[in-house]
């Protein structure tokens, strides 16, 4: 008796936090669908008298080319700091060297780095590099920051693989890129979606460094609904405003939804050893 008390004690609680939590959502959801008048004369959780995609046209009609952007920078982005991520846990685990323990040490000082610590140093490389308010210089900030996570979530889980598995593959005359690419890296599954995930969920919701490194057309999708909110012209759509808000937030929203298992089983690989 005790024990199912106890059971439906915790889950009464986790229902009332799962609603609490999903409550803004809903209301986003619903205004979106809604008309600027039924808006001001609703209630925030009822239902539209009329359903009406209109706030979706004109939301997307604003950040469609946006949208694309934050595309154009995440893909390259996330992918590059994984390859690069992968590569550099395996040398720091797998092909130590002098000093390797204080490189690692200094990388990971990165992963403690508020973004503003960066902006000035990053802008003034970009200056010189001609890449200042380019698609290309966002995903080269992006790529360096996101390094250090990405080497750390590797190394620790290279460190859990059995050296004898590697020593073994270095008697049958496996190379560097041999060991890497025949056996670690098919291993690595679950660190690689947990890197994809952790990388495109950052790189879409940036703010910061979209704001700073970015103007004009070459700004990501979090830029253009800020824009957007905090322009007003008139009669405030706010349907347009929260159709826009659930397009920008979509993505990272179906990456967790068809995703989401494979974050939790990687972060949790490499947890014995290391």
């Amino acid at each position: 008796m005790t024990k199912s008390l106890n059971r439906i004690v915790i889950y009464s609680l986790l229902l009332l936090a799962c609603a609490v939590y999903l409550v803004p959502l809903l209301v986003m959801l619903l205004t979106s669908f809604k008309t600027p008048d039924a808006i001001r004369t609703g209630n925030l959780l009822s239902l539209p008298d009329v359903f009406t995609v209109i706030g979706w046209v004109k939301a997307w009609a604003v950040v469609d080319g946006y949208f694309w952007n934050s595309v154009k920078i995440a893909i390259p982005a996330v992918l590059i700091s994984t390859a690069l991520g992968a590569l550099n846990g395996y040398v720091l685990s797998m092909w130590r060297f002098r000093g390797s323990q204080l490189f690692f040490g200094m990388l990971l000082l990165g992963c403690f780095l508020p973004f503003q610590v960066v902006l000035l140093p990053a802008s003034f490389t970009l200056g010189n590099l001609g890449l200042a308010n380019t698609t290309a210089g966002l995903v080269l900030v992006h790529v360096v920051y996101g390094l250090a996570f990405t080497t750390l979530f590797f190394r620790n889980f290279y460190v859990s693989v059995p050296d004898a598995l590697v020593r073994a593959a270095r008697l049958d005359g496996a190379g560097f890129f041999t060991i890497f690419g025949r056996i670690l890296l098919p291993m690595s599954v679950p660190t690689i979606m947990v890197c994809l995930i952790w990388q495109f969920t950052q790189i879409w919701n940036d703010f910061l460094f979209g704001v700073v490194f970015a103007s004009g057309e070459t700004q990501p999708i979090t830029v253009a609904l800020n824009n957007l909110v905090n322009t007003s012209t008139g009669v405030k759509e706010y349907n347009v405003d929260m159709a826009a808000a659930m397009i920008a937030g979509l993505p990272t929203l179906l990456v967790y939804v068809f995703a989401g298992k494979y974050f939790l089983r990687g972060l949790t690989a490499g947890a014995v050893k290391g």
